[in-house]
């Protein structure tokens, strides 16, 4: 990735636009959901017992449920940049065996190094500003041996609406998303290992453009791009893109592709120990506990 191109999210934006859709959120997620049950059946062919267990971007907390159900004994963390999201989490978590919610940013993780043994991220690496960041705290947090899975959006992701906005005006109006050669270049540079890559693609379909543009804004995927226009899309550019977009119209729907990068890595069974130097405080996730209500 180019520097411009670690420079695009706002975050503020994204913390903002996912708060507002946390209540409304999983009556849209429909791929969200099938990809998070596509990335957990990958834990089938992984001989794990893990005790420490991060769920990174858990929006709703469909994962990290999912991980306590599946590991009984395990202790489960469910990390999310928009605090309301994790109220949502907490309420459908219900009052038994909750995971532990902790709000913070995965570029800077609040967690001790060399302290967890399972970590995934489902749909978050897109939400993100620089892989290496990224990838460098995975594996910091990371024990030796630890296991990491994750999917995030590739470049071919909403390419209808992309070609069709940029058919109307000249400002970006759909995020941009990783490419599968810089997601793996980026977990070589972290130091994981054995990294597994491969692509999915789905195909989702609407009767109109405001139907999809509803969507997204429901699931709070906002364009949070620091080049997008800051005013509002005038009726005629609007107009412009809904007719680009109808040459896309198969059997009297409209598609909108999503293509979903599947990764898979394992820290390195010896990891130096650096020093923090940054002043932060890091927490092992074993002092977590559960808030009593």
């Amino acid at each position: 990735m180019t520097d411009r191109e670690t420079l695009l999210i706002d975050k503020r934006d994204v913390r903002a636009s996912f708060g507002r859709a946390a209540a409304d959120y999983d009556r849209v997620a429909v791929l969200q959901r099938e990809v998070g049950e596509r990335l957990l059946s990958r834990l089938d062919a992984i001989r794990v017992a893990p005790e420490q267990l991060l769920d990174l971007g858990t929006g709703t907390g469909y994962i990290a449920r999912a991980l306590l159900k599946r590991y009984r004994g395990a202790r489960v963390v469910a990390l999310d940049i928009a605090q309301p999201m994790l109220v949502q989490a907490r309420r459908c978590a219900g009052w038994w065996r909750r995971p532990r919610f902790v709000c913070g940013d995965i570029e800077r993780l609040p967690f001790a190094e060399h302290s967890v043994d399972l970590l995934l991220s489902n749909l978050t690496l897109q939400w993100c500003n620089s892989l290496d960041a990224v990838f460098a705290e995975f594996r910091r947090v990371l024990r030796p041996g630890g296991t990491l899975l994750f999917t995030t959006f590739g470049p071919d992701t909403l390419r209808e609406l992309r070609a069709s906005w940029a058919a109307a005006d000249a400002y970006t109006h759909v995020n941009r998303f990783l490419d599968i050669r810089d997601v793996g270049d980026a977990l070589v540079r972290a130091g994981l290992s054995d990294s597994v890559l491969d692509v999915e693609r789905f195909t989702l379909t609407y009767p109109d453009t405001q139907g999809l543009v509803r969507d997204l804004k429901t699931l709070g995927a906002h364009n949070v791009n620091a080049d997008r226009s800051r005013g509002l899309t005038g009726r005629g550019r609007w107009q412009a893109m809904q007719q680009c977009y109808e040459a896309y119209r198969l059997q009297g729907v409209l598609p909108a592709t999503y293509e979903v990068i599947y990764g898979h890595a394992w820290a390195p069974v010896t990891m130096p120990t650096q020093p923090a130097t940054d002043g932060e405080f890091k927490v092992p996730i074993s002092t977590l506990t559960r808030r009593r209500e």
